[in-house]
């Protein structure tokens, strides 16, 4: 295996995630490591932004503009029940502004640059295919695909993540279960950040991306099982 920055950080993150999953699963320091998620969602934010080829103002900018809205559509939540419905944050995931830690922000870039990143490389496996048959892709479908598709994929991300995310204490809904319209929200947001992310000019292909997405996937879909 060469050192390349993306297998170095591939490396990087499946290490913190399988000792995290045993970790909680399977030592008598659940709690602890429970306690270090912030750590770990740092660490992999960082490892994202290592890995961007071509880091351009654009990419900063979108990096700022999905942890802002991240933000904010957040605190309108949290404070208001207008989006996502009724429901608060414990204490596990750090420091807090309005009612929301400041690492919610940093996820929604990480969750939604993933899914665009996906779909990104699903489309370019498209691309070539339909280069080999002499046709091509329309550009609108390919815009509306990364789209829809790739909020499709945050949302559904949010979705595997959510009965850990209650059984970890990282937030609580007022019922027993998030409601159908946290997940429209979801969907509707990161449709609109992924028209950003499709619109600056920086580049879109980061293979970590993809991997990071699957290792966390399959991360919170263990934990579903076994917590």
């Amino acid at each position: 295996m060469t050192f390349t920055k993306k297998n170095i950080a591939t490396f990087l993150a499946i290490l913190f995630h399988v000792c995290g999953l045993i970790g909680i699963l399977y030592t008598p320091y659940t709690n602890w490591f429970i306690q270090n998620t912030p750590l770990n969602l740092c660490l992999m934010a960082i490892l994202l932004v290592w890995t961007q080829p071509g880091k351009k103002f654009s990419f900063f900018l979108f990096f700022a503009i999905s942890f802002l809205v991240g933000m904010g559509t957040e605190m309108i939540g949290v404070n208001t029940g207008w989006l996502f419905g009724e429901y608060a944050y414990g204490d596990i995931l750090g420091p807090t502004f309005n009612g929301v830690p400041w690492l919610i922000g940093l996820n929604w870039f990480v969750v939604v640059f993933c899914s665009g990143s996906i779909m990104v490389h699903v489309q370019d496996w498209f691309k070539r295919r339909f280069t080999n048959e002499e046709s091509d892709m329309p550009s609108q479908v390919a815009a509306i695909s990364l789209v829809i598709d790739g909020a499709l994929l945050a949302t559904f991300f949010d979705w595997i993540m959510e009965p850990v995310a209650m059984k970890l204490g990282f937030w609580q809904w007022q019922g027993s279960a998030p409601p159908f319209y946290n997940y429209l929200c979801w969907f509707i947001i990161s449709a609109l950040l992924l028209v950003l992310y499709r619109s600056l000019s920086f580049t879109k292909p980061n293979h970590f991306a993809v991997h990071l997405f699957i290792i966390q996937v399959l991360f919170f879909l263990a934990l579903r099982a076994f917590l």
